[in-house]
């Protein structure tokens, strides 16, 4: 699967606040509107299994035990969940989006010293998840501020890989504890790679363009609504969902034709923690096979159902998002060859030491 860059409400931020939605929406008619559509998206997330069953059992006729019964009620259950858990986190996350623009992340990092500046960077790219098609005018805007190369590459691998999407989609279909792994991992790996990457000081392998721009040059932001930043929360969920939704569905497809057709333990015997080579299988796979967070997990949902060790397949799912074909292009615009091959390296070695850890503990 291939991923749809850019999507511009994962890449940009908010415009210059304005009355136009005021005059249309009112606060108090956006924010009934709002609850309304909750409680309407609890009730029927609440009542998604018993519909997929009844439509595959009891409509279609499908038998329980049947390889086509168990791809299409998987189908038929995670295709609304996903795009249900999608619009309430996308809705949500747009609106805190939109307190954290560009311009406010750049300036809140300029000036950290290495390591409590790496820490920060990660977590501020949790909350602030710009998408790939970001990396080049965010690394401009970090360089000229003056941000530290290493901070700058902790921010550009936590937003991606640790990002908004992923955990709730992790935490939706798999579990409070796999979210919290996928969280504190994909941190340290992010914390760690760009402390490290700081310690080689590696700064001539950045475009000499790049050193000579102005931070004056980086646009200044203005101040939003309420309204505006709730209209932004929808207007995220439209440009996202709008743009990703047949690699959503392709991503449940494949997790479906997984848990329908794939005998049980045959992703124990090649992603299990039997074989020492699965993790740096797992890792080498995930790059080509690059997909957005959303299409990604429903696969690992699958893989991890039918056997596949919990480290491999977070090996996988993070190689295929943090260290994507589509990225590597977008970051060689700034960086020359040599400092791509070591984040590729440290990221990579990262990811690996992950994949170990958790098939040796768990």
């Amino acid at each position: 699967m291939t991923n749809p860059q850019p999507t511009p409400a994962d890449c940009t931020t908010p415009e210059s606040g304005n009355d136009k939605y005021a005059a249309r929406y009112p606060l108090w008619v956006l924010s009934l509107s709002t609850l309304l559509l909750l409680f309407g998206w609890w009730f029927i997330y609440t009542n998604l299994s018993r519909t997929a069953s009844a439509i595959t059992y009891a409509l279609m006729g499908l038998s329980p035990e049947s390889h086509l019964g168990a791809a299409v009620q998987f189908f038929l259950y995670d295709t609304p969940k996903v795009f249900m858990l999608l619009t309430l986190v996308i809705f949500g996350v747009g609106i805190i989006r939109s307190f954290f623009s560009q311009e406010k992340t750049r300036d809140f990092l300029a000036g950290k010293s290495l390591f409590a500046g790496n820490v920060m960077a990660a977590l501020l790219g949790v909350v602030t998840p710009f998408c790939s098609c970001s990396a080049v005018p965010l690394f401009i805007g970090f360089v000229t501020a003056g941000v530290p190369l290493g901070v700058t590459f902790s921010f550009l691998i936590a937003a991606p890989m640790v990002n908004e999407i992923a955990l709730a989609l992790l935490y939706g279909l798999l579990g409070w504890k796999i979210a919290s792994l996928y969280l504190v991992t994909g941190l340290t790996v992010a914390i760690a790679a760009g402390w490290i990457i700081g310690r080689l000081h590696l700064e001539k392998h950045i475009e000499d363009w790049v050193l000579q721009m102005d931070a004056a040059e980086i646009g200044v932001e203005e101040k939003l609504t309420w309204v505006d930043r709730i209209v932004y929360g929808w207007d995220a969920v439209k440009e996202i969902i709008g743009r990703v939704w047949i690699y959503i569905l392709a991503g449940i497809a494949i997790g479906a034709l997984i848990h329908g057709y794939v005998p049980e333990g045959f992703m124990a015997s090649i992603m299990g923690k039997g074989s020492w080579w699965s993790v740096p299988l797992a890792v080498v796979m995930g790059v080509p096979m690059y997909a957005n967070a959303a299409g990604i997990i429903p696969v690992v949902e699958a893989l991890l159902g039918k056997g596949a060790a919990l480290g491999t397949v977070l090996a996988f799912m993070m190689s295929v998002i943090a260290l994507s074909l589509p990225e590597m292009i977008i970051l060689r615009k700034v960086l020359k060859p040599g400092l791509i091959a070591v984040f590729i390296g440290v990221v990579a070695s990262g990811i690996l030491m992950v994949g170990f850890l958790f098939n040796l503990v768990i």
